[in-house]
């Protein structure tokens, strides 16, 4: 999936979207980070969007080149949205996807009320 020094994970694993924050998914788990590059003191990361509409972008990549910045040796850090590459939910790690619980694709429930009912809280648990 992402090339990322352990270094780097450790250094972004607490690094949110906004969107993820009250989850507790990261970038990391989110498969937001491509790559992470170390020349020297000078760091590039590349990032994946979920949509390119993100709001939240700006903050993200401030906040993503901060940690980097921070960390033992290194003297400088870029970061860049890729767009050659599409995110998608392949890029998540376990635990992200099963607290983000994606739906399968419509065509793939034959019975939706026996899938809403086996799937969803009941009024009044907690979701």
């Amino acid at each position: 999936m992402s090339r990322m020094p352990q270094w780097a994970r450790d250094a972004l694993s607490d690094v949110y979207d906004p969107c993820c924050r009250e989850k507790g998914i990261s970038v990391v788990d989110m498969g937001l980070v491509r790559s992470v590059h170390a020349s020297g003191g000078h760091v590039r990361v590349e990032l994946l969007l979920t949509s390119g509409w993100c709001p939240f972008a700006s903050g993200v990549l401030t906040e993503v080149r901060e940690r980097i910045e921070a960390q033992p040796g290194v003297t400088g850090a870029e970061v860049e949205i890729v767009w050659d590459e599409a995110w998608t939910t392949d890029r998540l790690s376990e635990r992200a996807a099963r607290l983000l619980r994606f739906l399968p694709p419509a065509a793939q429930i034959r019975d939706r009320a026996a899938y809403l009912a086996a799937h969803m809280p009941a009024r009044g648990d907690p979701p």
